[in-house]
């Protein structure tokens, strides 16, 4: 159960056999979103599936909204399937705006498959 933390943005991450549960909460700003790259870009060799739980995730900008879209291409190029999960009102506005929600994988708290 690693945790990290950079000033505005925590990132917890769980990890099962075939899948990590990569939590964040806070900010998902510029000047953290390397932090989370870092994380995730470490979970590929070992799971066949990410999920980041955005459910405490307050705040994304465009930083944010880029280093998903670079954990989404990674991820398929690590042959690796990627899902958001709990994705809070603000966030799935902002993922809705730039039409993401429909090239991501979303999935609710009940489907999150462990």
């Amino acid at each position: 159960m690693p945790e990290t933390t950079k000033d505005r943005l925590t990132i917890h991450i769980e990890r099962f056999p075939e899948v990590a549960v990569v939590r964040c909460k806070g900010e998902l700003v510029a000047g953290v979103t390397d932090l989370l790259y870092r994380d995730v870009k470490e979970l590929f060799p070992e799971v066949q599936r990410i999920v980041l739980d955005l459910k405490e995730l307050t705040y994304m900008d465009s930083s944010g909204i880029g280093v998903i879209v670079r954990i989404f291409v990674s991820s398929k190029s690590a042959q690796c399937n990627l899902e958001l999960a709990n994705i809070s009102g603000r966030v799935r506005q902002l993922l809705g705006i730039t039409h993401l929600l429909a090239a991501l994988q979303v999935i609710g708290e009940n489907n999150v498959r462990l």
